[in-house]
């Protein structure tokens, strides 16, 4: 828990570093200025605070591995422990890159994304040691379909956070977060211009604030599906991570109306890696508490060729 609560603070202190410009206010990698603590001024203070975070999760994360390593019996459980211990090792290292490379998009964009696996990879490790894991034995069928519309949300919501990760990386300099101007409306239309997909940032944006209406559309079939299921423990988080869509859009309005404002800017990084783990939470959550459902399960059991497949 301890490890899931410090990866989203050090996913909204990254979104600090490029919220601000800082990301080579420090240019050079592993040490910074050559120094293990350089002065905390200007931008300098958001990107040695982001690797001074990062090395305090990558510490937890390690302290966890060993831990679990030791103490736990389930052989899955300690590749995943590992897993995480590998993912947090890399992310440093791409980090260190993005410094080394001054930016390059592809780094820069794996760099994003890696972290959100890793926060998925924390959620998995919390959750699978906890007394709910341990004691609980599938309640019921799956007759309302949570494991599936939970999964495929959880998909979705990764595709977008990956748009969003070019949005701020791939065009930094082509202004992709700001290539669209106006809040809702595109260019002063509902619909926007074909003419504006000509343009490579506006393409990007256009495609993430569709990605928006995707995401909400399939946070908000999880809460109907998790209502009609009718255990809290699905209800609860499916409807704090609609909640969280609707702030999120929000947010999004907000960086484009206030021209990027540090703040909303940030906010949006991190209520979006949120989302994201919520999604995955319940994901987990409905595959552990539901069995599959009696027609899922028949079809699943049908051999490749069965003439009821046709």
């Amino acid at each position: 828990m301890l490890l899931v609560g410090a990866t989203l603070v050090l996913i909204f202190v990254g979104g600090l570093v490029t919220s601000t410009g800082s990301g080579l206010a420090v240019p050079d990698w592993p040490l910074s200025y050559g120094r293990l603590m350089p002065p905390m001024v200007g931008g300098i203070f958001y990107e040695h605070g982001h690797r001074m975070v990062a090395s305090a999760v990558g510490f937890i994360t390690l302290v966890l591995a060993i831990w679990t390593a030791r103490g736990e019996r389930r052989a899955g459980m300690r590749w995943l422990a590992w897993g995480a211990l590998a993912a947090v090792v890399a992310q440093g290292i791409l980090g260190g890159l993005t410094v080394r490379f001054l930016l390059p998009t592809p780094i820069s964009v794996a760099h994003a994304c890696l972290a959100q696996t890793f926060f998925c990879l924390t959620i998995a490790l919390a959750y699978a040691g906890s007394r709910e894991w341990l004691a609980s034995v599938p309640a019921g069928d799956d007759s309302s379909g949570v494991r599936s519309a939970a999964t495929l949300a959880t998909g979705v919501v990764f595709v977008q956070l990956l748009l969003g990760a070019l949005m701020r990386h791939m065009m930094r300099n082509s202004g992709a977060e700001l290539a669209v101007p106006d809040f809702p409306r595109m260019f002063g239309r509902w619909l926007p211009p074909l003419e504006a997909f000509q343009s490579a940032p506006a393409a990007v944006h256009l495609a993430h604030r569709a990605g928006a209406l995707v995401v909400l559309v399939m946070v908000a079939r999880l809460f109907r599906r998790a209502r009609r299921a009718g255990d809290a423990r699905l209800v609860r988080p499916a409807l704090l991570a609609a909640v969280l869509v609707l702030v999120q859009i929000g947010l999004g309005a907000a960086t484009v109306l206030t021209v990027k404002a540090v703040l909303p800017t940030t906010a949006h990084v991190a209520t979006g890696a949120a989302i994201l783990g919520l999604c995955w939470f319940v994901t987990l959550r409905s595959h552990r508490l539901l069995r599959p459902s009696a027609r899922a399960a028949a079809v699943s059991a049908v051999p490749l060729g069965d003439p009821a497949l046709s």
